[in-house]
């Protein structure tokens, strides 16, 4: 039996001690690590690399939605939220995400998500998942939302080194040169740019006709580096690489992109 590799996310160490003494139960769940907020998360998935992840939404700093638009999206592990929301927002996580968890967690729901994080590890439809966990925050309420429902600008961003785009009646600019990287998710994208992750309405296509294909290259079906952010590039397997941004962050370079590795030699 292979095992999960998981990590357990929540800002309450007794929250935590729980899931992991339920989770003990599962002989193929083998807990890799624990963090106790946003940042130590990030940092957690970037060296663990685990497969699951049972995040809290509620967190001081980062929150649960704040953790997964700071993530590349191919470091997304199978997600199960662990909530007191509403249920309009279950509602969303319902349709969208691996599963959710009502605190106080039941050991009957808590071994259901086991069994659909088992499913879908084996029928490998991981990169679903993220894109699903992308959509989500389209259908969040305004506070847990961050330029939402934003379109791009018409202008072209080349001469003055800024994108525009729409956040309700407002415009917003983005400096292009402090873009590390963009993930698309059917119809929204993360622009994560600096500090800050912006999600928008868009497509892959719309913004890559507006970033200079001199800088910005596209990685992925979903994912466009900015070439300058890269400081290094590591062989992965069947001919994939992973880039190494200046923030630290990995993405992956898909075989059906190996045309572009003349961009970073």
């Amino acid at each position: 039996m292979k095992a999960i590799r998981t990590l357990i996310v929540d800002d309450e160490p007794l929250a935590r001690r729980g899931l992991e003494l339920r989770l003990a139960r599962h002989a193929d769940i083998e807990i890799v690590g624990e963090a106790g907020n946003g940042r130590h998360a990030l940092q957690a998935i970037s060296s663990l690399r685990p497969q699951l992840m049972f995040l809290d939404v509620q967190m001081p700093g980062i929150d649960g939605f704040g953790l997964l638009r700071m993530l590349p999206a191919t470091q997304i592990p199978l997600t199960v939220f662990v909530t007191a929301y509403d249920h309009y927002a279950l509602a969303a996580f319902a349709a969208s995400a691996l599963d959710y968890l009502l605190k106080p967690v039941d050991d009957v729901r808590l071994d259901e998500s086991v069994e659909r994080a088992r499913a879908r590890l084996a029928a490998r439809k991981t990169e679903d998942h993220y894109e699903r966990l992308l959509k989500i925050i389209g259908t969040l309420p305004a506070a847990h939302r961050s330029r939402i429902d934003g379109f791009l600008g018409d202008e072209d961003p080349g001469a003055g080194g800024r994108l525009t785009i729409k956040d309700g009646n407002r415009m917003v600019r983005i400096d292009v040169a402090s873009i590390r990287w963009i993930d698309a998710a059917g119809d929204y994208m993360c622009i994560h740019a600096g500090d800050e992750t912006h999600v928008l309405r868009g497509t892959m296509q719309q913004l890559e006709r507006r970033l200079d294909p001199r800088k910005f290259a596209r990685i992925h079906r979903s994912t466009i580096v900015n070439l300058e952010r890269v400081d290094q590039m590591r062989p992965h397997v069947n001919g994939e690489y992973f880039l190494v941004l200046d923030s630290g962050h990995e993405l992956k370079l898909s075989r059906s992109y190996r045309d572009k590795l003349k961009l970073f030699t």
